[in-house]
């Protein structure tokens, strides 16, 4: 997991061939009048708004989540948002199958440490990083990019 500010995000784009790309559309954007929906940025790379309430603890930890195939880079464009984490490696009770269509896998397990992101501030997430976002009080608008690994 990395945390760090947009502005900062040109030390990452050797971590990944597509984090460029992600990061250089992020920062060319009006973010805070983007409309909310899903964005084809390039072959694998997707963005994906969202503007809605945040939600309780509860209800994130209720979608305490994994990928295998994408790593996210969440942004958090407006409010103050919450994200709880925990490694992969850590977590043993996992909730169903892993979706490959949706590439996600839920576990049941309890987060070791939650952390705010605030405008301007993004958390990227690899296969072995578990989390529950949205987590928040107020209204968040935020833009996740779904990054392919391979």
């Amino acid at each position: 997991m990395i945390i760090d500010k947009l502005a900062e995000a040109d030390k990452y784009y050797s971590l990944h061939k597509n984090y460029q790309v992600a990061f250089e559309y992020l920062k060319a954007q009006d973010l805070l009048n983007m409309e909310v929906g899903k964005y084809e940025v390039a072959d694998g790379v997707l963005a994906i708004v969202s503007d809605k309430p945040g939600v309780t603890t509860d209800v994130a930890y209720g979608k305490f989540e994994c990928h295998n195939k994408n790593i996210d880079i969440q942004l958090c464009i407006r409010g103050n948002e919450t994200i709880a984490w925990k490694p992969r490696a850590d977590c043993v009770d996992p909730r169903g199958e892993y979706s490959d269509e949706k590439d996600v896998l839920f576990y049941n397990d309890a987060p070791d440490m939650s952390f705010q992101l605030k405008g301007g501030q993004f958390a990227i997430f690899y296969p072995e990083d578990v989390h529950a976002p949205m987590i928040g009080d107020d209204l968040i608008k935020k833009l996740v990019v779904k990054v392919r690994i391979a």
